[in-house]
């Protein structure tokens, strides 16, 4: 419910307001807010990508491989490495990342 006010006592309230709004925590906790907003919005928009039909068959994929892999050469032998989908095999980490220097953007 709104504030029933002399014109006199909006007006110092607006000015106190507008003075608050303005001060170093305010904009501090302001920026905050905006980081956690983007941040959410990231995470909705990286679930929606993760839940596509092609990327749920590539985890199942995955799974399937590295079950596969593991028993065949012992627990642990997938430390560090990661299933290249386009080269068909298991590489490291650090190779399976960025295209072989090229990006992801054309892939």
């Amino acid at each position: 419910m709104k504030q029933k006010l002399s014109k006199k006592a909006a007006a110092a309230k607006k000015a106190r307001d507008l003075a608050y709004a303005l001060t170093p925590r305010r904009r501090k906790m302001k920026a905050e807010n905006q980081r956690r907003r983007r941040e959410a919005a990231k995470r909705v928009r990286d679930k929606k990508y993760a839940m596509t039909a092609r990327r749920r068959s590539m985890k199942a994929e995955n799974q399937r491989l590295r079950r596969a892999y593991e028993k065949k050469n012992g627990k642990g032998s997938l430390k560090g490495k990661d299933y290249d989908h386009k080269r068909k095999k298991f590489v490291s980490v650090k190779v399976n990342r960025g295209n072989g220097g090229k990006g992801t953007k054309k892939e």
